[in-house]
């Protein structure tokens, strides 16, 4: 019998390039994070594959196209799927970490597709490092 790879802490985060507190402190206080099945040292061991399924699962997210001209909410970009909280947008835009609307007439914020699409590839975890988001041009698809 043949076991299956096994990983620890800081082989996880080499493995994902991510920091060990990432996996300490986010992704292993996920309830769907999985069971160790072993000790290494002073860390537990956790299946290979298991650790795949997680990331898969839970951490990847498939890229959302945005139509690159039209104008967003926070709302409307949290409703389309594309990883980020209203919340979260409204704080990261005051603490200088979400760009400038490109329209606030009647005192609405909104961004274009474009806009978002940037600043939602330069946050780590929303997307697959090989699949940045692109915003649609109009009239080719969703």
């Amino acid at each position: 019998m043949v076991d299956r790879p096994r990983l620890i802490v800081p082989e996880i985060a080499d493995s994902y390039d991510v920091s060990k507190d990432t996996v300490t402190k986010t992704w292993a206080q996920h309830p769907a994070w999985p069971a160790p099945v072993d000790k290494r040292g002073r860390f537990k061991e956790y299946d290979a594959q298991d650790i795949a399924d997680f990331v898969r699962d839970h951490v990847e997210r498939e890229p959302v196209t945005l139509e690159s001209t039209r104008l967003y909410t926070a709302k409307q970009l949290e409703d389309a799927g594309v990883g980020i909280k209203a919340a979260t947008i409204r704080a990261d835009r005051s603490r200088g970490r979400w760009p400038a609307p490109d329209d606030t007439a009647n005192g609405v914020n909104r961004w274009t597709g474009a806009t978002a699409a940037k600043a939602l590839d330069g946050r780590r975890g929303y997307r697959k490092a090989n699949q940045p988001a692109t915003p649609q041009q109009p009239g080719h698809g969703a």
